[in-house]
């Protein structure tokens, strides 16, 4: 019997292979489209995958302000933050977002779906996103995925 075969492989930053992947958000639920990029950010699609290490793909979201929220929730849903300040509570929407900031929505959905840890904080630098459909990234030879395909 070969014993090599049962072994597990963990991965480092040496031999992990990074790809470059685009995916166009035209008309994806945000949700479900976040929850994919996260997991592709992650590495969890490949088979080597390690949890402690940087092994996901980098990831081009392109067409973020064509991105869909089903029902009221573009002008229902409310995200709160704080400055600090007494009386500081500030309250969006997901279409003052849009307005404002199309990048911003999608890059904090997928950043809610990330671990709350360092090494999350550096995964999400693997995130570009883009408002329209041109991206400065074509010398990397990014292939084209759809959001079933993940």
């Amino acid at each position: 019997m070969d014993t090599q075969s049962y072994k597990t492989v963990s991965l480092n930053a040496a031999t992990v292979k990074k790809e470059w992947v685009v995916i166009d958000a035209t008309d994806l639920a945000l949700g479900r489209l976040a929850a994919r990029v996260a997991l592709v950010l992650r590495g969890k699609n490949k088979p080597g995958f390690t949890p402690h290490v940087d092994c996901g793909d980098n990831v081009i979201v392109v067409n973020a302000e064509k991105v869909a929220l089903k029902g009221k929730k573009m002008t229902d849903r409310v995200y709160v933050r704080y400055t600090g300040y007494p009386g500081g509570q500030r309250f969006t929407t997901p279409a003052e977002i849009l307005r404002h900031r199309p990048t911003e929505l999608v890059r904090r959905a997928v950043k809610g779906m990330l671990p709350k840890t360092r090494l999350g904080d550096k995964i999400l630098g693997n995130l570009h996103i883009y408002a329209g459909p041109e991206h400065p990234h074509q010398a990397q030879n990014p292939k084209t995925i759809k959001l079933n395909e993940i």
